[in-house]
């Protein structure tokens, strides 16, 4: 995708695999950035507070000579902004002026009359070339005064992200935060009896659109992971009933074993993507280890005296979230790689904590908490303060973040025999609960960077 500026006008699943040997406690979720300060936002409300009022926005349908297509990519991208929970759609019909030129200041007393906080325009056309292209300005009309205007240009099959840039760009300019919807979600896709689902990697976008399995479900793939720089996730797969690790490219489907003797699991990239972090299974133990994917050398972190597993790496690569049993249950510990590899616990109310991970923006460390016949998807600063409900059910598990670090994606698993995993997202602020559309069972979600 190409992109330019448009001239700016004046003002795991953790179900766990078994013990010893087999005890293989499965984390989830995606790292982030250690120690950030957050970001401001110009909502009305900080993005902690427990309400948001959603943002009223008109969308016209675009200009095209595909009048179809054209309703298509303003759809989508509205879609993507009214499922953040910071926005909503004035119903068209109350809309005053008719737009026939993008470029054309619009009126804005009849925007403001009908309540608009925002008004987002925009044409789109097929170049000579075959590509897709899409302009499109966004307008203040409270201020009198464009905010962004921008063209996209990209090829015909690949359409969907030109909505999802757009809206990404209405997002940044009205929050000051990165946008996270041209992104995309690996999760485990689940059919079959309960008693003998078959569990395949499928990856996504994040509003549900072109599934694509990734894996056909003949050796059970599990725990999936995001490389933060490259088109490639790590997983974990059984081989002979032994768990492993294992790379793979998205795109072309080229997977490896990684090198490690013994049994692996629970694996997560660093954040430059140059290493990883896993389990290996020694006895009824299990320790953390580090190996750099070039040289493949690899480095202890932690001794084989409890389970430790399930790290997620700090933004800066300088510190590790892990859950451990070391001191008699599931606990949430932090290894200062930066400091010769100090641990210190970091959860402490009551209850079992499991699958952390950090998010992009470091602020806060995501979990999976269980306590009181529950499982709670909750979040905590990266000092073990300030701890959080987001959602709680029969079983919620497996957290990870958008690339911006304001939702979390998650699993939550339905009571009965016939009842499976779906995929959830939630606000950070624990609002705007949403069912993610997935083919049909999902679970353990992970959550992309935004795509180049």
């Amino acid at each position: 995708m190409t992109q330019d500026c448009l001239p700016m006008r004046a003002p795991t699943n953790r179900r766990h695999v078994l013990a010893g040997a087999s005890a293989v406690a499965v984390s989830a979720a995606m790292g982030g950035r250690a120690y950030a300060q957050q970001p401001k936002t110009v909502l009305s409300g900080d993005v902690n507070e427990a309400t948001l009022k959603p943002r009223a926005i008109a969308m016209p349908v675009f200009i095209g000579d595909d009048a179809q297509f054209a309703e298509q990519l303003t759809q989508v991208a509205a879609n993507d902004l009214v499922s953040s929970g910071l926005f909503k759609i004035i119903d068209p019909r109350a809309y005053i002026e008719q737009i026939r030129d993008i470029n054309q200041t619009p009126r804005y007393q009849d925007w403001r009359t009908i309540g608009a906080e925002a008004l987002i325009v925009g044409r789109t056309f097929r170049t000579p070339e075959g590509r897709q292209r899409a302009e499109f300005r966004l307008w203040d009309p409270v201020l009198s005064k464009q905010l962004d205007g921008q063209g996209l240009l990209i090829a015909p099959q690949l359409w969907r992200r030109l909505a999802h840039q757009i809206a990404d760009r209405v997002y940044e300019k009205m929050t000051l935060e990165k946008g996270y919807f041209d992104s995309q979600i690996v999760f485990v896709d689940e059919t079959g009896p309960k008693a003998r689902r078959i569990k395949r990697l499928t990856i996504m976008d994040q509003d549900g659109f072109g599934p694509r399995l990734l894996t056909d479900g003949k050796e059970l793939s599990i725990t999936p992971r995001f490389n933060p720089t490259s088109a490639e996730i790590c997983f974990m797969q059984y081989q002979s009933e032994q768990p492993r690790v294992f790379l793979m490219n998205t795109e072309t489907g080229q997977r490896e074993p990684v090198p490690v003797p013994g049994l692996s699991y629970g694996p997560r990239f660093s954040p430059d993507g140059q290493k990883l972090v896993f389990t290996v299974s020694e006895g009824a133990a299990g320790s953390l280890v580090e190996m750099d994917l070039r040289s493949k050398q690899m480095r202890r972190l932690t001794q084989p005296q409890s389970i430790d597993t399930g790290a997620s790496y700090a933004p800066d690569g300088r510190a590790l979230v892990f859950e451990s049993d070391r001191e008699g249950t599931q606990q949430l510990y932090i290894l200062d790689i930066a400091r010769g590899g100090a641990i210190q616990r970091l959860s402490r109310g009551d209850g079992r904590y499991s699958t952390p991970v950090w998010s992009p923006r470091g602020d806060f460390i995501a979990f999976t908490k269980q306590g009181g016949g529950q499982f709670l998807i909750g979040v905590m600063r990266a000092d073990g303060t300030g701890e959080r409900i987001l959602s709680s059910g029969f079983h919620n598990e497996g957290p990870t973040w958008a690339p911006n670090g304001r939702v979390i994606m998650f699993f939550r698993e339905g009571q009965g025999a016939t009842a499976g995993p779906r995929l959830f997202s939630v606000d950070l602020t624990g609002q705007n609960e949403r069912q993610v559309p997935t083919p049909s069972f999902g679970s353990d979600p992970a959550w992309s960077p935004l795509r180049t």
